[in-house]
């Protein structure tokens, strides 16, 4: 686990003025868009996301678009777990489903996410799936910025697990000397100054 920790840390951390889709500017974001094309990495992201999820019940899982959408086809593909998409938007064609995938209504859906800042995507999602028939109470994420996603998520009944927390990465990229230390105290000022639920 440290191994990958080190390896995203390195791949994915950037530094600089970023917008989130919370809105606020953050001095740091993990593009972890970039695991589609590291298959080991992405592969070992599904494993940890999977062995993370231990002990959740589900039937199926769902990842919410779009950087987490290839890591839970690679879970669901490995695992042999039956996988629902979640559309971002209706088509005017077809079906117009906004939740494709065979399920019935009431079966377990886990949420898989790749980062939660305020947690708001996941709850986008769980919404949508809800509106499908599925109950989708519990997920795992890869990175939590710890900005509060996660006391939000309880707030609304959800629970989540996640792999990793940006203190952890923040100090991995210290420790290998790819961040000074005014960066790294910068960056979890930053985070603490920004907490978006507690």
């Amino acid at each position: 686990k440290q191994w990958y920790q080190r390896r995203v840390a390195i791949t994915a951390g950037k530094f600089g003025e970023f917008k989130l889709k919370s809105g606020i500017m953050s001095p740091v974001y993990f593009d972890l868009r970039a695991l589609v094309s590291l298959p080991k990495l992405m592969r070992d992201a599904a494993t940890l996301l999977y062995e993370a999820s231990s002990g959740m019940t589900y039937t199926c899982i769902c990842g919410v678009p779009y950087t987490a959408l290839p890591i839970a086809t690679v879970i669901s593909v490995d695992k042999d777990i039956p996988m629902v998409i979640r559309r971002k938007e209706m088509k005017d064609y077809g079906t117009k489903k906004m939740v494709e995938g065979i399920f019935e209504k009431g079966d377990r859906c886990l949420i898989i996410e790749d980062v939660i800042t305020s947690g708001g995507s996941i709850l986008e999602t769980v919404k949508v799936l809800g509106h499908a028939g599925l109950v989708a109470d519990e997920g795992v994420v890869l990175l939590d910025r710890e900005q509060g996603g996660r006391i939000n998520l309880k707030n609304n009944n959800f629970t989540v697990k996640s792999v990793f927390n940006i203190s952890q990465i923040l100090h991995i990229l210290k420790s290998q000397n790819l961040v000074d230390e005014k960066v790294e105290a910068d960056t979890l000022k930053f985070i603490s100054e920004n907490i978006l639920f507690k």
